[in-house]
């Protein structure tokens, strides 16, 4: 895998992938317009949604799919960098394919930060570098107090995701579990979804520690077996 020295590691996600999404109709152009800006697009990508949307999910995804062609990609969680110096942190990203902004929003209304995005933004256009932020809502919303980076933001392109559907989210699951070489039956995934808080990272939580209760156990997931492990 080709890379640029970053400031400090920042580890994706293994298993986030464009394929192992929570697709829910709603949600299905969206996806299909971040691949394709990702595989062949330019300038920037704003994408926006509610927690649990999979606003994280897509850009790791999208960094791993360049990552397989041996693309350089950095992706960045704002809300976890928002006290690292942003010149340091943003110095140069510039020279690499992709850039995944996290969080964006973390950093609204704080001036050095809000400065050093546009002049990114601006950096990026002069050298073709894609640009894919993430946020919780639109630019216009986001809190976003420096003019000319919400103007910079508003004249790219736009995806908004909608949360989706429990049926969705228990489909992603058993996918998850299959990836894994769980067999996950219908009724089970059910209960561990009715049981669980209602997102994709409390899910997979979940199926970590009965990933792993599982193979220690030698046991198949049934619903006492998921009772016991979990405490439910």
């Amino acid at each position: 895998m080709m890379a640029l020295q970053l400031p400090l590691p920042v580890r994706l996600s293994d298993d986030a992938s464009f394929a192992n999404f929570h697709l829910c109709e709603a949600n299905r152009s969206a996806v299909a317009r971040i691949e394709h800006f990702v595989m062949g697009g330019s300038g920037s990508l704003y994408l926006h949604g509610p927690p649990g949307s999979g606003r994280t999910h897509l850009l790791q995804a999208a960094c791993h799919a360049l990552e397989a062609n041996g693309v350089v990609i950095v992706y960045l969680p704002l809300a976890a960098l928002r006290d690292a110096p942003p010149g340091e942190l943003l110095a140069g990203l510039e020279a690499y394919a992709l850039v995944c902004l996290d969080d964006a929003d973390a950093v609204a209304g704080l001036p050095g930060w809000e400065e050093t995005l546009f002049h990114l933004h601006n950096r990026c256009v002069e050298t073709g570098c894609r640009l894919l932020i993430a946020a919780t809502l639109p630019p216009a919303q986001a809190g976003f107090r420096l003019a000319d980076l919400r103007s910079r933001l508003q004249g790219g392109e736009f995806v908004a995701l909608a949360l989706p559907d429990d049926e969705a989210c228990i489909d992603a699951l058993r996918l998850r579990a299959r990836n894994r070489g769980l067999v996950l039956d219908p009724e089970v995934a059910r209960f561990v979804w009715s049981r669980s808080q209602r997102s994709m990272g409390a899910l997979i939580a979940v199926l970590d520690r009965l990933d792993a209760a599982s193979l220690g156990a030698g046991r198949r997931l049934s619903i006492p077996f998921v009772k016991d492990v979990m405490g439910w």
